[in-house]
């Protein structure tokens, strides 16, 4: 991380306001020196994730994530596992998580959390870096108490 996390967890700690989502997730990726993200929500009835906030993301790829499913993909499947994914270098994986499209993005070291409160699934929250990475386990764990804090107030 290169920044505080103060300035992503005041706005989430303020019960009356609504979520900035674009605004937030600048904040993310400015706090973990990335240049990609995405913000997922599930929707509970058909347990399907609904893009609610992107940056990085080139244009002809939107339609590829505007929905997605549990298990498929990088957020799909963190949702499924209900734990954070993460590849060092997108563009050599060969394990199958990430979609093929996702090479498109340009970015390398990418990591995908779920978004969790109380044992229970809210979304997903994935940033990635241009450059080959592997996240921390304290970077991990503080983007899991993001997602916490996030979802905090998608509940409320």
């Amino acid at each position: 991380m290169t920044s505080d996390t103060k300035s992503i967890f005041a706005p989430l700690a303020d019960e009356g306001s609504a979520i900035d989502w674009n605004g937030l997730l600048t904040e993310i990726l400015a706090a973990f020196d990335c240049s990609t993200g995405t913000i997922h929500t599930l929707d509970q009835d058909s347990q399907l994730l609904h893009l609610k906030a992107y940056q990085g993301i080139p244009e002809f790829l939107l339609p590829k994530m505007t929905v997605i499913p549990i298990g498929k993909g990088m957020a799909g499947v963190a949702a499924e596992r209900k734990r954070p994914v993460q590849i060092c270098n997108l563009q050599t994986d060969e394990l199958g998580v990430a979609r093929p499209s996702a090479k498109e993005t340009k970015v390398k070291g990418s990591i995908t959390v779920p978004l969790m409160l109380n044992g229970r699934l809210h979304g997903t929250l994935g940033i990635a870096k241009p450059i080959s990475y592997e996240f921390t386990p304290e970077e991990e764990e503080t983007l899991m108490e993001i997602g916490e804090a996030i979802s905090g107030k998608i509940v409320s």
